[in-house]
């Protein structure tokens, strides 16, 4: 996974749920730092990490709240 292609993904997905990056962290259970350096292409998360925030991302869209970006679904099946 590329830190370019994951930054906007992470920040298609933040957008479209309508969050801030302080939102958006408490919604995946991380900390705004780490949000903040995801979506800047400054950090990526680690293979928990990007398990952690694929299966939310399933919950919300069963929920019916998320509609993936095509990137995301090929960056995530990684």
């Amino acid at each position: 996974m590329q830190k370019p292609d994951f930054s906007i993904l992470i920040h298609d997905i933040r957008i479209q749920l309508g969050l801030s990056q302080e939102a958006m962290a408490h919604e995946f259970g991380v900390s705004f730092a780490t949000i903040n350096r995801w979506e800047n292409g400054k950090a990526l998360p680690s293979n928990l990490g990007i398990a952690h925030f694929k299966s939310h991302c399933e919950k919300l869209i069963d929920m019916g709240k998320l509609i993936m970006p095509a990137s995301g679904v090929l960056l995530l099946k990684q």
